[in-house]
């Protein structure tokens, strides 16, 4: 079935029913339960996906794991069951509830979609086009939930549907230009009659068989389509360029501990940028692109400031190491911008600033041992 870096040839076309129907019978049996999904038996039966639910996940699952994202999924639909309950919070709560998620620009768009969707009416387009329109959702997103929420016959490719794809077909353009391909493909072999269950399917199978490293082939239920198994090196796929390596930043963080009660300082981040809208400790001007300073000199306000440690944390595009230094302070009047926490670890604090936090104060319930 070699496809070579061209799509499917006509000679093809009775091949590929034959492999999605042979994936739609290995997903009927052995699809994940995830608690955004309707089984395809239910689905079956007549049970209709929640188009705000399916939409949630798949924010939430943009450049994060399944099982990262369960317990989020899970508080979010509990404390804001419908859409319109989403639209009605404030922007703080919801920042804290998708503090620790990463990837913050997509708490904003969440909340921004809601809120878009709530003033036209309070219903999700159920068209790929119209789904576009709404705000953080991209070409993938609003592919997956016109699939997945309404059936509609949308090609959804993932990093899971690219490695699928490209070793089925042995794909020899390296990603991210095979990209076009590999949708060419998927839209082909797209059954119309279960868009939904395909794109899930694609998905599980990534997830569970066709992994990244040491695919499990002699399990696949497709193996026998699968030209990088025949040309016997499926882990070759799909290619990439070479990895840059990612560049070093350095900074402190300042974690200001106020003696009468055991407040802990704080401060929100600008709305736009890196970690936008999000909460953390004063930390020196560190960005993608340059160092912040470093040392006790560089905190923002005098202080018996110590040093705690150093803590790591990678970004996409970068690596961050951050000096942590601690004081207890009284009778200091913050800036506008900062605020006392009486309970800092329910704040909206992104995981690089919990790891400073607890860096700082290892025992958050004895954080008065600066007095």
């Amino acid at each position: 079935m070699n496809v070579s870096n061209s799509p499917m040839a006509p000679a093809e076309s009775a091949g590929k029913a034959s492999l999605s129907n042979r994936l739609l019978d290995w997903y009927d049996r052995h699809h994940r339960e995830l608690p955004w999904r309707i089984s395809p038996s239910a689905r079956a039966a007549g049970a209709v996906p929640d188009p705000y639910h399916i939409w949630l996940s798949e924010i939430m699952l943009q450049q994060t794991t399944v099982e990262a994202v369960k317990p989020y999924f899970q508080r979010f639909k509990e404390r804001w069951p419908h859409v319109s309950d989403l639209a009605g919070a404030e922007n703080d709560d919801v920042m804290k509830a998708w503090a620790g998620l990463g990837y913050y620009s997509r708490a904003r768009n969440l909340k921004a979609c809601a809120d878009h969707i709530v003033a036209h009416g309070g219903a999700f387009p159920d068209t790929e086009s119209g789904l576009l329109n709404l705000p953080g959702v991209g070409p993938y997103t609003a592919a997956a939930i016109a699939a997945i929420a309404f059936n509609q016959p949308a090609a959804v490719v993932d990093g899971n549907v690219e490695r699928v794809i490209s070793r089925l077909f042995a794909v020899e353009t390296p990603l991210p230009v095979a990209k076009v391909q590999i949708r060419q493909i998927v839209t082909e072999i797209l059954p119309h009659d279960r868009p939904g269950d395909f794109a899930q399917a694609m998905m599980d199978l990534g997830a569970t068989i066709c992994s990244p490293k040491r695919p499990r082939c002699m399990l696949c239920p497709v193996n026998e389509y699968c030209d990088a198994l025949a040309n016997g090196d499926p882990e070759r796929f799909p290619l990439r360029p070479p990895k840059m390596e990612k560049p070093s930043r350095r900074g402190a963080a300042f974690v200001a501990v106020r003696l009468s009660d055991g407040a802990v300082l704080l401060r929100k981040r600008p709305e736009k940028g890196l970690l936008g809208g999000m909460t953390e400790p004063p930390t020196t001007a560190w960005t993608a692109r340059k160092d912040g300073e470093t040392g006790a000199k560089a905190a923002p306000f005098d202080a018996n400031w110590k040093f705690c440690g150093r803590i790591s944390h990678i970004f996409t595009h970068f690596a961050l190491e951050l000096e942590v230094y601690s004081a207890g302070i009284e009778g200091f009047s913050q800036p506008d911008n900062y605020f006392w926490s009486s309970d800092v670890m329910a704040e909206a604090l992104p995981t690089v600033m919990k790891k400073v936090i607890e860096t700082a104060l290892p025992d958050i319930s004895k954080r008065r041992r600066f007095a």
